[in-house]
């Protein structure tokens, strides 16, 4: 009998977002729509994008390209990767959505090796497949530390 069993790879959604690329659990996505396909309830800029209507559903917009010092400028063709966090749905809209990675244990590698990861606690690790690396993100924790507005 064989008591050696095999760790099953972890799926990330692997996004572009000022000319690095992250990856983010799967599990956490909902879907993906267009930017334009979302009816948009208010907007306030920065890295708070708004809020908007999906399906019926109210969700802030997170813009991470605002955070990442891109231009916020609505461009109706991005994707936007709708969440499902602990406390609600979130939409975070990123530089560019490029595929599912599949990643297994021996290909995740602590944060903190050179890739800016140093005191970072939302990240979970670098994901290397070949010469690609991907700054794999804790996306409730990232979430938890994003700023919240005070109505006035």
């Amino acid at each position: 009998m064989d008591t050696h069993h095999t760790v099953a790879p972890l799926e990330f959604l692997s996004f572009s977002l000022g000319g690095m690329e992250y990856g983010l659990d799967c599990s956490r996505v909902q879907e993906l729509k267009m930017l334009k396909s979302l009816e948009r309830v208010a907007a306030d800029g920065g890295i708070i994008g708004g809020v908007a209507l999906s399906r019926g559903v109210v969700l802030p917009v997170v813009d991470l390209r605002a955070g990442a010092c891109h231009p916020a400028a609505s461009d109706p063709h991005l994707e936007v990767i709708i969440l499902r966090l602990a406390a609600s749905l979130v939409g975070l809209v990123v530089g560019r959505v490029n595929d599912v990675v599949r990643l297994g244990p021996d290909q995740v590698r602590p944060p903190g090796c050179g890739e800016g990861g140093e005191g970072a606690d939302y990240l979970i690790g670098i994901g290397c497949i070949g010469a690609r690396r991907l700054i794999l993100v804790d996306i409730e924790r990232l979430m938890s530390l994003a700023p919240v507005r005070q109505a006035a």
